[in-house]
């Protein structure tokens, strides 16, 4: 088996990289970004040469580029052996083969210049380390450490005295860290403390994007940066950050080269040779990011102990981190988890239950039975006020996905964006005042029911998204790119004519069609009267118990205004005169007094009485007659009460009495 080596690459003026070569593995090299080393020169083909261990020797094929591959002198056009020292020029690219590290980054070995380079076709690197410019010396890694000895027991550190100082700021150090909640306050902070303890002019923290599978040296941000001198900060090499990142461990170097590509030139258009310290901030074996500090004064120049230092703060800087970590991760959750919250508190609440004896409520029963057992989208249409999400809950809750969340959104409480934002999700930064992510009700409702109320009222422009997540395609969170596919069910609801709606062009009629594979239709409480004083028994014993008030029932007069009364806003009008009554009530049985009903007409019913007897044919004027005949009668000739009934002025009933000629039978 070939023996470990590496490709030490220089593109340009400058060293870049330190690429190692593993037995067993092949390696390309060209232009195309699919190559394991990609050098972007147009001199160099996409897919220019390819090195692999043959025979335990490393083999260089040239595939047929069009500019040819160069190993020292000579162009090959076969398959080369490569001995230690040699030379590969593609373009302006040279890549140097050794066999250790040692070889590349010692004081024995020297680079040449650039040009001459260029004047020697690329001449194997030379052992007696002539020819070499003081600006062109090869980085020395002086120390390496694995782990800081000030985090280890006194006995095992650096003397008593310094050991003690040194621990006291980092004990002090590591104490703000944990107290700092925002990522860049904690670089800065410990920026601060490095530049306070570390013999350094200048330094930067450096941290990998969130979730990256394959991290690399190129994709280091640098989050906060800091110098005491005019210079401004200059990157770490990326050969230097590869070679920390891939060990795992902290080096101090001198002689390294400022990347020239960002302006590391100092006034007088020389790159300066630097001591540097840098450090792995690492999660286990996770590298997180760098800790990169340098000095470029010769009186200034770090120790091993500033590097045991600094590899102590990049510890306590990934702990810090992975609690801030950990603490986004719970806030993107939260709102998920409130709605967990609170569909647990509406289980057990009584909420979901149904009350009602009549025809009409036993034949909605059997429905949601039916449509429990099945899949398919589900349209409750009704009134409001009528109890079309307890028939939701009800058919959630009797249904294989009861154990799944129930997650309901009014439709028509928001505009066409935040309802776009409410049902998808958005990413952080999607719009302004989204400051983290968010989980759409979709989301939350994985595995569960989504119930849509007042769907009639979503937009046109929403309708087509909708319709494709209701068809099981996948969705995007508004100002995100990653597909999210989720199993829910939908139940639709409205009070609303969707069908004339959808004629009309309000509603899509592919939205309607696909929302009404089932239908329930809650009926109004006027068209169930047998139930009106069963509910209004029900609110006032969970009235009672939450107040504490000793009422027994209701009154005789009181039961028959219950009856009579059309209710127009349906079983909520009914809950809130029933709390209002028990709050109000002076006495221990609610009375006709404590009953405040509204003179609103109700909604497109044409619906007979229930006062009224069969049907028998007469004019609108004797019909009138006998209604508020009978009204009278029924409140014994209380026309305040009467007029309330009739849903007219006191004056207006006056006038109608003396046209009609009613006159009292009998008096109170």
């Amino acid at each position: 088996m070939a023996d470990l080596a590496y490709l030490v690459i220089r593109e340009g003026t400058k060293w870049t990289d330190v690429f190692r070569l593993v037995p067993g593995q092949s390696v390309t090299i060209g232009r195309a970004p699919t190559n394991q080393i990609v050098i972007k020169d147009e001199r160099c083909s996409r897919n220019h040469a390819e090195l692999f261990a043959s025979q335990d020797q490393w083999v260089l094929r040239d595939l047929e580029s069009r500019n040819g591959t160069l190993v020292g002198e000579h162009r090959i056009s076969n398959d080369c052996v490569l001995r230690p020292g040699d030379v590969i020029r593609i373009g302006r690219c040279q890549l140097v083969f050794v066999h250790t590290l040692t070889q590349a980054f010692s004081d024995s070995t020297a680079l040449r210049r650039p040009e001459e380079f260029e004047a020697t076709s690329a001449a194997p690197l030379p052992d007696d380390g002539s020819d070499v410019l003081a600006a062109y010396e090869p980085t020395t890694i002086m120390h390496r450490r694995g782990q800081s000895r000030f985090l280890k027991s006194a006995g095992e550190g650096p003397s008593i005295a310094k050991m003690g100082e040194a621990a006291a700021r980092l004990c002090r150090l590591a104490f703000e860290l944990a107290n700092t909640p925002d990522i860049v306050k904690m670089c800065e902070l410990a920026l601060a403390g490095l530049f306070e303890s570390v013999q350094i002019d200048a330094g930067a923290i450096l941290l990998l994007p969130r979730d990256m599978p394959t991290p690399r040296a190129v994709d280091l941000e640098v989050v906060s940066s800091r110098t005491t001198s005019e210079r401004r900060y200059h990157r770490v090499p990326n050969f230097l950050a590869s070679t920390v990142m891939r060990e795992g461990e902290a080096v101090l170097a001198r002689n390294v080269l400022g990347d020239s590509s960002v302006g590391s030139r100092d006034s007088k258009g020389e790159i300066p040779a630097v001591s540097v310290i840098c450090a792995p901030i690492r999660r286990g074996q996770q590298v997180l990011g760098l800790i990169h500090l340098y000095s470029t004064d010769p009186k200034r120049v770090p120790d091993p102990e500033d590097l045991e230092f600094t590899l102590a703060v990049a510890d306590s800087v990934a702990v810090a981190l992975a609690n801030l970590t950990r603490q986004q991760e719970l806030t993107e959750h939260l709102a998920q988890i409130r709605n967990e919250n609170v569909e647990l508190r509406e289980r057990l609440g009584v909420e979901s239950e149904i009350v009602g004896q009549s025809q009409a409520i036993r034949e909605v029963t059997e429905q949601i039975a039916r449509a429990a057992a099945s899949k398919a989208t589900l349209l409750i249409r009704g009134e409001s006020g009528s109890g079309k999400e307890l028939v939701a809950r009800a058919v959630h809750y009797s249904s294989p996905r009861k154990k799944g969340p129930f997650v309901c959104l009014n439709c028509a409480a928001l505009s066409e964006d935040l309802l776009a934002s409410e049902l998808f999700g958005h990413e952080r930064g999607a719009f302004t005042g989204a400051t983290e992510r968010k989980i759409g009700k979709f989301e939350a409702a994985h595995g569960g029911t989504l119930m849509l109320d007042e769907i009639g009222e979503m937009g046109m422009g929403i309708q087509a998204k909708f319709l494709r997540v209701l068809e099981g395609h996948p969705f995007e969170r508004v100002g995100g790119s990653k597909p999210v596919q989720v199993d829910v069910r939908v139940i639709a609801a409205t009070n609303r004519d969707l069908e004339k709606d959808a004629a009309e062009g309000r509603f899509r009629r592919d939205l309607f069609f696909r929302l009404r594979v089932l239908e329930i239709v809650v009926p109004a409480l006027r068209k169930r009267p047998d139930d009106i004083v069963l509910l209004a028994t029900h609110f006032l014993e969970r009235f009672r118990d939450e107040t504490g008030r000793k009422i027994r029932g209701f009154t005789p007069r009181a039961l028959e205004q219950l009856r009579a009364y059309r209710w127009p806003g349906n079983v909520r009008e009914l809950k809130n005169v029933i709390e209002r009554a028990v709050v109000l009530c002076r006495g221990d049985l609610i009375d006709q007094e404590d009953l405040l009903l509204s003179k609103l007409a109700t909604a497109g019913d044409t619906a007979e009485s229930p006062m009224m007897g069969k049907f028998m044919p007469c004019s609108l004027d004797d019909m009138e007659r006998q209604h508020i005949l009978a009204t009278l009668r029924h409140t014994n000739w209380n026309k305040s009460r009467a007029s309330i009934l009739l849903g007219i002025e006191r004056s207006t009933l006056d006038r109608k009495i003396r046209r009609y000629g009613l006159v009292e039978e009998h008096g109170l």
